[in-house]
């Protein structure tokens, strides 16, 4: 797997964007990172807070930040031609940039010749290991969880790493590892594999090696990747689940959601929807596939209704349902447990 290196401490650069949808990597790097995260910068126009100080690059240099963290990216991954000279600032002033967007910022002629001269590093995240193997299909030694769901940019990666989290606390003490499938579950546990990058040959190859044969009772965490039913993204969505093989998954929503994101004449799927066709697609590589709960990301309605909004959702679908950031991930540990 790619191991990468970022020199902390970090000033998260956030452009002129104004969906938190399109902002995930810095809004993922501040909640898993806070540590590391020292202040934001924005362009005129931008109006995304990650609740971390606002500097100016200036301040950023006097502050001792190391690395600009490229906290935002739009549908395609292009770098736009409004970053370009405060990106080539940063590097004047000799920081490192870190970016996991489809566009290389070792292929933009200006970035390179300013990293040149400076001795800063331009770090691109979104680069697959080269000579990934086709997939399998043979199954694995060890046992594995997948994140799924019905959309994308909805709490797939923070289900995992949370999931990861209490597996590994000191009250249940399971051997378990964070698996990241995307820039910023990369950037967080400083390896994995950008899957959504990968030539589609190679996809499910690429799954198996992110999650390779490990001890029987050792737990990987995979972190999914978009919604198998994504008009855009399904495809990638399918290789991760067909080379992951998991053992378990559980389902991602966002309450309230209504249709996929970004895609507005495309309905979200129904909860059950993606349970069996999970299962149906799952079970050709791990016949014992199954879901072990519903995993909701309930921060877009009202705290006076979250309680009642779990409850049904548990009660009409009969699995264990849970908001990570607010409940913990207990309830799913249980389940995993007693169904593995």
């Amino acid at each position: 797997m790619n191991r990468i290196e970022i020199k902390p401490p970090y000033l998260i650069f956030l452009g002129n964007e104004t969906e938190l949808t399109y902002a995930k990597t810095g809004a993922g790097l501040v909640e898993w990172r806070p540590e590391l995260c020292k202040g934001q910068i924005r362009l005129e126009g931008g109006t995304i807070d990650l609740g971390i100080p606002d500097m100016t690059l200036d301040q950023a240099v006097t502050a001792g930040i190391k690395s600009l963290i490229v906290g935002t990216a739009s549908v395609g991954g292009a770098i736009p031609d409004q970053w370009i000279s405060l990106l080539e600032q940063a590097i004047n002033k000799g920081m490192d940039i870190v970016a996991g967007v489809h566009s290389k910022l070792n292929d933009h002629l200006l970035l390179k010749q300013a990293a040149d001269t400076s001795g800063s590093k331009l770090i691109d995240v979104r680069v697959p290991p080269p000579n990934l193997p086709v997939g399998t299909g043979v199954k694995r030694t060890g046992k594995r969880l997948l994140t799924v769901g019905t959309d994308c940019a909805l709490g797939k990666k923070y289900t995992a790493l949370a999931i990861e989290r209490e597996l590994k606390a000191a009250s249940t003490s399971i051997n378990a590892t964070f698996r990241a499938s995307g820039q910023t579950g990369i950037m967080i546990a400083g390896e994995g594999i950008p899957i959504d990058c990968v030539v589609a040959d190679f996809i499910s190859g690429a799954a198996e090696l992110l999650s390779p044969n490990n001890k029987e009772d050792h737990w990987d965490i995979i972190e999914g990747q978009g919604s198998i039913f994504h008009p855009g993204y399904s495809a990638v969505s399918m290789g991760l689940l067909i080379g992951s093989q998991p053992d378990a998954f559980v389902v991602c929503t966002e309450a309230g959601r209504t249709h996929i994101e970004g895609w507005p004449e495309f309905k979200l799927p129904s909860i059950e929807e993606v349970i069996e066709r999970t299962i149906q697609i799952g079970s050709q590589v791990n016949p014992d596939i199954k879901c072990v709960g519903i995993s909701v990301n309930t921060s877009t309605i009202p705290d006076t209704q979250r309680q009642t909004y779990i409850e049904e959702l548990s009660k009409r679908t009969g699995f264990p349902c849970f908001d990570p950031m607010i409940d913990g991930t207990s309830r799913i540990i249980n389940n995993m447990m007693e169904q593995s």
